[in-house]
């Protein structure tokens, strides 16, 4: 395994005891806010592995509600998570699950409130590194770690090929990018990681395009 910076090997300026099973709780409830767009109204959280025998110790069920309320993983609030989601009226649930998971580290989340809801599943790899494994039911590798944007579309032959030419024409470099579906010809998740921030813009115009539903982005 290679390693770009110290960081990755010692983890991120955090709040402890854990990088990964603190600092990465984190980052997974984070990412799961911002996919959401807003503050849940109820959180149910599903442990696996390694996470299921030691949240409690090391921190994680209370690193995964400060990423739900939008704290970083050096923010100190995160101490206080669970009694600032408790002021806010947020409803908790967590449960700990004996299927055996593929990463030790696992964590399902759903979120929602009286408009809709998310599902997100999301494993802590060390470091503070995160992956983002299944959204709503699709398949996808997503670290939380880049700019990124998720595209909600019909299973249509050439929608990769018209966001790539809509990012093309902005100059914007694409890392990663992944493609999932349910179902053949049905609908569709396209996941890219680039290497910088998307303005809106860009984002309406994607969203313009027929064959897309939906457009999130991930910010930097």
């Amino acid at each position: 395994m290679k390693y770009k910076s110290v960081f990755d090997i010692i983890g991120p300026v955090m709040i402890g005891p854990s990088s990964s099973h603190t600092a990465g709780a984190a980052r997974i409830g984070r990412v799961a806010r911002t996919l959401f767009g807003r503050e849940p109204k109820w959180a149910k959280i599903y442990f696996y592995g390694s996470f299921a025998k030691t949240y409690k110790g090391h921190g994680t069920d209370v690193a995964i509600i400060g990423g739900l309320l939008d704290f970083d993983t050096f923010d100190e609030r995160i101490i206080s998570a669970m009694d600032i989601a408790k002021e806010r009226q947020i409803s908790i649930e967590f449960i700990e699950s004996e299927e055996v998971p593929d990463h030790p580290n696992t964590a399902k989340i759903q979120i929602g409130d009286e408009e809709s809801e998310l599902e997100l599943v999301g494993i802590s790899i060390g470091g503070g590194k995160i992956e983002i494994t299944e959204l709503n039911g699709f398949q996808l590798k997503l670290s939380g770690h880049h700019p990124a944007i998720l595209v909600v579309h019909n299973d249509r032959f050439g929608a990769i090929a018209a966001v790539a030419n809509i990012l093309s024409k902005y100059e914007i470099n694409i890392g990663h990018m992944d493609v999932s579906r349910k179902e053949k010809g049905k609908m569709a998740l396209m996941t890219i990681e680039v290497d910088q921030n998307i303005g809106q813009d860009i984002i309406d115009e994607i969203q313009a395009l027929p064959i897309v539903t939906q457009v999130t982005r991930i910010v930097e």
